[in-house]
């Protein structure tokens, strides 16, 4: 059966192997309409909160949408066939090639969302890619699938192009997948990122989220508050750049607490805290049955005696140490905010240490500030040069900055590579350009020898020859 698929996908790329630019691009705009149709977008989001149990399908619809329309902004204006640099000093000439079939290995939490942001960058790029996406996810991606086909009817372009695994989805014939393509991409859990490396297909997967945010003493305590409370609400929590951690400096704790409280956030007491852990953390591990469901349904499942807690837009609960013992220091995966307190900046920054030395290393950071000027980028520069983390964000609400957004400079991706501090060979957001191989035109030019003297200059400056 997976043979089959490589094979079909491999007839339908070469079929496009020879598109210009124009009928890449006219295929990609058709494609996009597959999701952002709106009678098509909601039914995706309803079909995948409906099938999988989890998230919210309004949250869905904007994620749908906002990302999609995120991603073709990016790919417009890109170049993906042809010549794509010159240098002319260098006698260089890169030309954009495809990488050939791509298997994508996509979440339940981002049944429609994910598979179509890496089906746009694959055909894009002139790949073939067939998806394998979670078996709770299957039935949404099945029907983005339906729709996708009929995008690609109306340009004459190969239906293969876009494939899945068919139901029901197994580990063996995912694995069978992985193992016979030319690229993988991987968004999920760590088993699946491991299964991807491990595959012998070259692959990029990324790495576990666990956000760590710091509001510090200048922070325009309603301004963070709200962004942070919008990002933990969105969808539930579903994503992997939701705040989990917030570190607030002590001097003012009591104003961030009370602005959290007027922006929805409820702090269980301890009683109610062991009461959510319980239910939370079975046996340790975080339970499917609180995974991005909402706050007042988490209440209802770990029986929480403060009214307020059931009526909660997200629950606060209180730590000091990091790690395995600790499971509140770890991702959640739903409306639930685990608040720090931190004597100054320093220590917030040796919090934040911490806790991504438990888990989320690799991953970003967030700082929320009204800081200006030399302080605020002393302040950046000090967590991007000390913290294990690919991005730093800025007063922004952080599940939707950190994929890219319409007012920050970082590509619409739902995969955030998280480099080797992550276990992942990439520290940016995935992009069209690494659905791409690069083919370079080497020409002669003159010779350029540099002395030993030229070169170690600094070294013979002083210790002498």
């Amino acid at each position: 059966m997976v043979e089959q698929l490589v094979a079909r996908a491999r007839l339908a790329q070469r079929q496009i192997d020879g598109y210009s630019q124009q009928q890449v691009d006219l295929m990609v705009s058709s494609v996009a309409w597959a999701i952002l149709e709106p009678t098509r977008n909601r039914t995706l989001a309803e079909m995948a909160v409906r099938d999988t149990g989890l998230g919210d399908v309004d949250d869905k619809v904007a994620k749908n949408f906002r990302k999609t329309l995120g991603l073709l902004r990016d790919l417009k204006a890109a170049v993906t066939v042809g010549v794509v640099r010159e240098d002319r000093e260098l006698g260089i000439t890169e030309v954009a090639r495809p990488v050939g079939v791509v298997a994508a290995i996509t979440p339940s939490t981002n049944p429609g969302a994910t598979p179509i942001n890496k089906i746009l960058n694959a055909l894009k790029c002139r790949n073939a890619i067939i998806v394998a996406p979670s078996p709770k996810g299957a039935s949404t991606c099945k029907q983005l699938l339906g729709y996708v086909h009929a995008q690609l009817r109306q340009v004459e372009a190969p239906l293969d192009l876009v494939q899945m695994l068919p139901e029901p989805i197994s580990k063996e014939a995912t694995q069978m997948l992985l193992r016979s393509v030319d690229l993988v991409v991987a968004t999920g859990s760590q088993s699946n990122i491991r299964a991807a490396y491990s595959s012998g297909t070259p692959a990029l997967g990324v790495g576990a989220g666990n956000v760590a945010v710091v509001i510090d003493e200048f922070a325009d305590l309603q301004s963070a508050t709200a962004k942070i409370s919008r990002s933990k609400i969105f969808d539930h929590a579903t994503s992997c750049s939701s705040e989990n951690s917030v570190v607030i400096v002590e001097s003012i704790y009591e104003a961030a607490m009370a602005a959290f409280a007027r922006v929805g956030g409820v702090a269980l007491d301890a009683t109610d805290q062991n009461r959510l852990q319980r239910a939370m953390f079975p046996e340790g591990k975080l339970s499917s049955q609180v995974t991005a469901k909402s706050a007042a349904a988490i209440a209802k499942i770990a029986g929480l005696q403060s009214p307020a807690a059931h009526t909660a837009k997200f629950l606060m609960v209180h730590e000091q140490t990091a790690g395995p013992d600790h499971p509140f220091s770890g991702e959640k995966l739903c409306p639930v905010l685990t608040v720090w307190r931190a004597a100054d900046f320093e220590q917030a920054i040796q919090k934040v240490s911490s806790i991504y030395a438990y888990q989320g290393s690799g991953h970003s950071v967030g700082l929320h500030t009204a800081a200006s000027g030399p302080v605020l980028e002393s302040r950046a520069a000090l967590m991007a040069e000390r913290l294990p983390v690919a991005r730093v964000i800025l007063n922004q609400a952080h599940a939707i900055a950190t994929g890219g957004s319409f007012d920050n400079g970082l590509p619409f991706s739902l995969s955030m590579g998280c480099g080797t501090w992550g276990k992942n060979s990439f520290s940016e957001n995935l992009h069209y350009r690494h659905y791409l191989n690069t083919t370079r035109i080497v020409r002669p030019i003159a010779e350029n020898v540099p002395t030993v003297e030229s070169l170690l200059d600094n070294y013979f400056e002083k210790f002498g020859q």
